[in-house]
């Protein structure tokens, strides 16, 4: 995805993509955000695990890139698109983190969690149990109109959706629930297997309050961190040493130099569907928030952290 990111937007931002040297058995096959640091030995670098809000799509200077001019230390930046914490359980990620000084953890995407009706990978794009493999907002749909059945008349559709909203869809609530119990679960575990300092960020337009409601997908998703609530973000938070809460949009929508298509990304948009300017991902300003908001935390934990290498 790294490598549609950079045909989509290769007019506007040179992402200085380049894949771990190790290319043996379980090597990262990931292309990753640049600038890469210059040395992966133990403690030479802190690490950012996220997903397109650490990757930095559309900002020439990413806040992971910001945060380590601000302290001197390198940044491997491991923002992957669709990125949920089970991605950086798996063997080539774990390593990395763990040779890290230290880590900071981006809240990340509830819909890359598994359920009992989706299997994700820790990524966007979810396999059903009929052997389908969809993006999670079209699986999800799916999901959430499965009750409708096809009846084609949009206003008794729109009724039998609302009714169903407030009184039923008992199924669907209990996916939810099992997915968030799952990315809790994953998102914990990882922290835990890290075991370096590590900081909890939560990067978003919205706050961590959120209440799932059941008539549409992004009544049901939110805004990004799409599932994720509060009680969720406590549960993780209590696993690394800081938490650290931006909230912002400045400088959203971001005026785009020159229109993009989405598509080529191979994202899923319709291929005429041409964006102008950048209304999802986190603005230029908005990293610098991110940094901001950082970096005396980051400076704790410099200070506080033994290298991986001297322990």
């Amino acid at each position: 995805m790294s490598q549609g990111y950079q045909k989509r937007d290769r007019a506007i931002v040179d992402y200085q993509l380049w894949q771990t040297p190790d290319q043996g058995e379980g090597a990262l096959q990931d292309w990753l955000r640049g600038p890469a640091p210059g040395s992966l030995e133990p403690g030479s670098y802190f690490a950012c695990a996220g997903a397109a809000q650490t990757f930095g799509c559309f900002a020439e200077r990413p806040w992971p890139q910001l945060l380590s001019e601000a302290i001197d230390l390198p940044a491997l930046n491991l923002g992957i698109a669709g990125a949920g914490p089970a991605l950086f359980r798996q063997a080539p990620y774990l390593e990395l983190l763990r040779n890290a000084r230290f880590v900071v953890f981006q809240v990340m995407s509830g819909r890359s969690a598994d359920n009992s009706q989706f299997t994700s990978g820790g990524r966007e794009r979810l396999r059903l149990a009929d052997g389908r493999t969809l993006g999670a907002d079209q699986a999800w749909s799916e999901l959430l109109q499965r009750d409708l059945g096809r009846g084609s008349n949009p206003i008794w559709r729109g009724l039998k959706n609302r009714w169903l909203a407030a009184f039923g869809r008992r199924e669907v609530r209990r996916i939810i629930q099992e997915t968030r119990d799952n990315w809790v679960a994953e998102f914990t575990s990882l922290i835990d297997e890290v075991a370096r300092p590590s900081t909890l960020l939560w990067f978003s337009k919205r706050t961590p309050a959120h209440r799932v409601r059941l008539h549409s997908l992004e009544a049901v998703f939110g805004a990004f961190p799409q599932l994720v609530d509060e009680q969720m973000v406590e549960a993780v938070a209590r696993h690394t040493e800081h938490y650290v809460e931006c909230v912002t949009s400045r400088g959203s929508p971001q005026p785009l130099t020159t229109p993009v298509k989405p598509n080529d990304a191979n994202t899923g948009e319709p291929d005429d569907q041409v964006w102008t300017e950048n209304t999802y991902y986190p603005s230029p300003e908005m990293h610098e928030d991110a940094s901001t908001a950082l970096q005396d935390t980051a400076q704790a934990m410099l200070r506080a952290s033994q290298s991986p290498a001297d322990r």
